[in-house]
């Protein structure tokens, strides 16, 4: 278990992302991933107000939804909730998020959220409302803490002092970009920040789309899937070299690309927990995996080495 910055909030190393919930997984696929996520030990899972607004005949919600419906089924699970705000049809940008976060209360069925955040920045609204909005959904009893997802670092530095010069708590998590393919504005620009206020990362994308199960390796998309031509983009020189690295480590723990790319992601000094989805209740096992699997130092200095970032990267 590891704690989420300086906050209570104390979780498997592993987020389930639910970004697929109504998308690439119907409402019983779903149950089942989530079934499979929790027997596993698996107890943070991570929503937004807008999954999967994009899906034809969705209308945003929906992951939310389908949480909140697996929660009334399992009355005995005992799951942590991150949702965010700011790309809801209803409830677009920053402008009423007291109304967003009562919206999805009432779609997850719970009382509280454990990690709101922002999703995106809105420079429409002036961020003194924004910081004084989620503090007030704090001191009601809302919203248990805080996260910022897609801010630039001036806008996060922005943020922790406008939070101090108001009196209220400053966020705890950021949630940015961050995998084995996608190294360079973390490590160079997110992190440091990180460090210096204490927040926990827990990165999106934690598999690169799928590139890094090693399931997508030529640069032309095949389109058989809705991540495919996202993962494509991956399948440079240096991305391929990253596979063979990953093949090669997976086949001495006996394991699978995935669960390696998740173990090296997972003990990088500044992240908590990498989020990382799945669209079949079989693939849950090698997200769990992730979370348990240790690598020898030989192994981390090799995978860094071969995806050492430069500014040119993807």
């Amino acid at each position: 278990m590891t704690h989420i910055g300086r906050s209570d909030l104390d979780i498997f190393p592993l987020c389930l992302g639910a970004n697929v919930f109504g998308w690439t997984a119907d409402r019983d696929e779903s149950f089942r991933i989530l079934d499979a996520f929790h027997a596993g030990g698996g107890d943070f899972i991570d929503t937004a107000d807008s999954y999967s607004a994009w899906v034809p005949g969705n209308t945003g919600g929906d992951s939310e939804r389908i949480i909140g419906e697996w929660l009334a089924a399992r009355p005995s699970a005992d799951l942590m909730i991150a949702t965010k705000v700011s790309r809801h049809p209803e409830f677009p940008g920053l402008k009423n998020i007291r109304g967003a976060a009562e919206a999805s209360l009432q779609r997850l069925g719970v009382d509280t959220i454990d990690l709101y955040y922002a999703h995106y920045d809105d420079p429409d609204v002036p961020l003194t409302d924004v910081v004084s909005a989620f503090g007030q959904l704090v001191s009601d009893g809302l919203v248990r803490t805080i996260g910022l997802s897609n801010f630039t670092p001036d806008r996060m530095r922005e943020w922790m002092q406008t939070a101090d010069a108001l009196g209220l708590g400053r966020p705890v998590a950021l949630q940015p970009h961050y995998n084995l393919v996608h190294r360079y504005e973390v490590e160079s620009e997110i992190a440091p920040i990180a460090e210096e206020f204490g927040l926990g990362i827990l990165p999106y994308y934690a598999l690169a789309s799928g590139f890094l199960t090693g399931k997508y390796r030529s640069p032309e998309a095949d389109g058989s899937s809705p991540r495919a031509k996202a993962a494509s983009k991956y399948a440079t020189p240096q991305g391929l070299q990253v596979l063979e690295v990953l093949e090669r480590i997976a086949a001495a723990h006996e394991s699978t690309m995935a669960a390696v790319s998740l173990a090296w992601l997972r003990v990088q000094p500044f992240v908590v927990a990498p989020i990382a989805s799945a669209s079949r209740a079989e693939q849950v096992a090698d997200l769990l995996a992730g979370a348990t699997l240790d690598l020898t130092a030989d192994e981390l200095d090799a995978l860094s080495v071969v995806s050492d970032w430069t500014p040119t990267d993807i």
